[in-house]
């Protein structure tokens, strides 16, 4: 077996990694790990992507706190080395997280934590080969890594994206700005990859030359690339279930378009006023392509476009995602109001407001939803016929990032730190 790192000359002098071990680890290493597989897959639990595992911003753990602060229900509170908006992903016992420092962002790292202890166990750093030029509320640390449990796939801003092991080691890394040089985005890049089955895809839309890539996760080489629209875009893309088909679902501002997951073909679009920060999202066969009006499609074949089975204005929101929850639509508007929808009518069935100033994405377990706003104000609400606010909780610091759910905690990642929410085990 033959682990290659997939750089020219100019890129390999440009990164930079702390690791203690070589680039390549000995074949006798990855014979071992290869047989430990089966016993370090993704499991339920875990929270491996943009809005947790499948992107859904549901979790099924269970006894996550409605209450805390800096001394209550704190399981352990660690200091990150920069700024981020990425999200914390979580798999097999370890905490995973990017950050990004220096005066213009150009220091990536990628930091590794256990789930139970707080332990860093690695932290492997990079220097940024694209343009770190950005608007001040984001920064480089913006896209969210993905895991299979194996293995960390981390985006960032400068188009850099590096592929580790569970352990830290550099299996390989690609420069996409050193790829395609007219890539740019000078307010900043934040969409997220995804993963399916052997493939990551990496939404590259910008002023420059854009596509949709799917990569080789193993090798780090293109298998498919899509052009898209030169455009300034956010999203991150959905891999969801039509009807016993796979696709991947990617949105702009103007049109929402399907694709073969395994062949890039387009299989369908959505043309209209879409968003281009806040991310499609799925549920019970319902893609939901939040914009100026949130649009909830069904169907979808080669060469037709899906039936729009709801429209609705209520719903948008300046970044946040929309939720689907127990067989409710939800989303935070730019009134920062819970808005709950009937996704059968479009019918408003209640409205919450929350505190602060939203622009993470809702995330929902045991019946309730969490909200969080930039100034660290936590609304915990739980949903039904009607609402009822359990709880809103205060940290200090300023949060863009989504929250994470995982291990009967959730995560909440500040500008400086990365907060465990729950009770000690």
């Amino acid at each position: 077996m033959r682990i290659t790192l997939n750089l020219n000359r100019r890129q390999q002098r440009k990164l930079r990694t702390t690791s203690p071990y070589p680039l390549l680890p000995p074949v006798q290493k990855i014979t071992f790990l290869l047989l430990l597989v089966a016993a370090r897959s993704v499991v339920g639990g875990d929270w491996t992507q943009f809005r947790g595992t499948g992107g859904s911003g549901v979790s099924d753990d269970t006894g996550i706190p409605i209450t805390w602060s800096e001394k209550e229900n704190v399981r352990w509170k660690v200091d990150l080395p920069g700024r981020g908006l990425s999200n914390p992903v979580i798999a097999g016992g370890r905490v995973y997280v990017t950050a990004c420092s220096g005066g213009d962002g150009s220091r990536l790292h990628v930091l590794c934590f256990d789930v139970r202890t707080s332990k860093k166990l690695w932290e492997r750093q990079f220097w940024g080969t694209g343009n770190t030029g950005c608007h001040p509320k984001t920064n480089m640390a913006a896209p969210t890594p993905v895991t299979d449990g194996e293995r960390v796939y981390a985006l960032f801003a400068t188009a850099d994206l590096a592929c580790v092991d569970r352990d830290g080691d550099l299996i390989w890394y690609r420069s996409l700005v050193g790829d395609y040089p007219t890539v740019s985005n000078q307010v900043g890049m934040a969409a997220s990859p995804v993963l399916w089955q052997d493939l990551v895809f990496v939404p590259m839309v910008n002023v420059g030359e854009s596509f949709l890539v799917a990569i080789d996760k193993m090798t780090g080489k293109n298998r498919w690339k899509t052009p898209c629209a030169r455009a300034i875009n956010w999203t991150t893309p959905l891999v969801y279930d039509n009807a016993g088909r796979p696709e991947v679902a990617y949105q702009t501002s103007g049109e929402l378009t399907a694709y073969d997951p395994a062949t890039g073909k387009k299989r369908w679009s959505y043309k209209g006023r879409l968003s281009d920060s806040a991310s499609p999202a799925f549920g019970k066969n319902l893609v939901l392509a939040p914009g100026t009006d949130t649009v909830a499609l069904t169907g979808g074949e080669e060469k037709t476009e899906p039936r729009a089975a709801l429209k609705t204005n209520k719903l948008r929101s300046t970044y946040a995602t929309p939720l689907y929850y127990q067989d409710r639509i939800y989303n935070v508007n730019t009134a920062n109001v819970l808005v709950c929808i009937d996704p059968a009518d479009g019918k408003v069935l209640w409205q919450e407001r929350v505190r602060g100033t939203i622009s993470a994405s809702p995330v929902a377990a045991e019946g309730k939803i969490y909200i969080l706003s930039e100034e660290g104000d936590a609304s915990v609400v739980r949903v039904g016929d009607k609402p009822e606010t359990l709880g809103v909780n205060k940290l200090p610091g300023t949060f863009l990032a989504t929250p994470a759910i995982a291990d009967g905690a959730i995560f909440l990642r500040s500008d400086e730190h990365l907060w465990c929410i729950g009770a000690n085990k």
